[in-house]
């Protein structure tokens, strides 16, 4: 039994994929995380600076990013990286403003970047930014 050039093309390339869809899910590839609630989001912190206890918590409307304050005014700022969130505690190099009613923040961290961040409370969340750098 001889099988068609095409049926063995179509087996090959599907043999292919599903390797290459093992491979991703294997390294845990896939969508962008999202921060869901606050809780997800003192985890994210946790992981990102061990023992930082947020006492104000700014979540993006979309889930891809968060701006948390600790009690010391220290600013802490989650993003997407591969499957998680990195975090970065802002410096007093960094510098926030709103824009199209998004948050932009700048890191001043050439490997970090900066985050465009869809907040309630931006322009708060902008000052406690810009109060970093009076410390």
């Amino acid at each position: 039994m001889t099988l068609p050039p095409a049926l063995l093309q179509f087996l090959g390339s599907l043999a292919a994929i599903l390797v290459l869809a093992a491979i991703a899910w294997r390294l845990k590839l896939g969508p962008e995380p999202r921060l869901d609630d606050e809780n997800a989001a003192r985890r994210a912190a946790d992981e990102a600076v061990s023992g930082f206890e947020p006492v104000a918590i700014g979540l993006d409307r979309e889930g891809r990013g968060a701006l948390l304050r600790d009690s010391g005014g220290r600013v802490l700022l989650l993003r997407p990286h591969g499957s998680h969130f990195a975090g970065r505690l802002l410096s007093d190099r960094a510098d926030a403003r709103i824009e199209d009613g998004e948050l932009f923040v700048e890191t001043a961290e050439k490997r970090y970047g900066s985050a465009r961040l869809a907040l309630a409370d931006a322009s708060a969340w902008m000052q406690a930014i810009k109060a970093i750098k009076s410390r």
